[in-house]
C-alpha cells in the first residue's frame, strides 16, 4: 500500500486539475541537532514526474530548499477515466509512484 502520496485529480470542461501531498522529511543537511550539534543528513525529493494517456504532463526537480510534506497542484488537457501515476526519487535513491482514475 502507498504510505506518502495522497493524490486526487479531476476533470472539468477538458481540463484536469491535479492536487498531491508527498509525506517525506526533506531535510537539507544544514539544519544542526540541538543536543549533538551535528547535521541532520540531507535527505530530500529529487524528481517528481507526472504522466497520463502515456504522456509526461508535470516534471519537477526539487532540491533542499523546499518545505517537509510538499504539495503540487496544477492543470493539464486531459479526460475523465484516464489513469494518472505520480512518481518520486530521492538523493537517498529511494522511490514511490501511485495511479488514480481521474475523476
Amino acid at each position: 500500500m502507498n504510505k506518502s502520496i495522497n493524490l486526487r485529480a479531476y476533470e472539468k470542461a477538458g481540463i484536469v486539475t491535479v492536487k498531491s501531498i508527498i509525506r517525506h522529511p526533506m531535510e537539507s543537511g544544514l539544519r544542526k541537532n540541538n543536543k549533538t550539534g551535528k547535521k541532520y543528513p540531507a535527505n530530500f525529493i529529487q524528481e517528481v514526474i507526472v504522466q497520463s494517456a502515456n504522456k509526461t504532463v508535470m516534471e519537477a526537480y526539487l532540491g533542499g530548499a523546499i518545505s517537509r510534506n510538499p504539495y503540487f497542484s496544477f492543470r493539464f488537457k486531459g479526460k475523465a477515466d484516464d489513469h494518472l501515476t505520480l512518481s518520486w526519487i530521492d538523493n537517498k535513491g529511494r522511490s514511490e509512484s501511485k495511479t488514480i482514475r481521474i475523476l
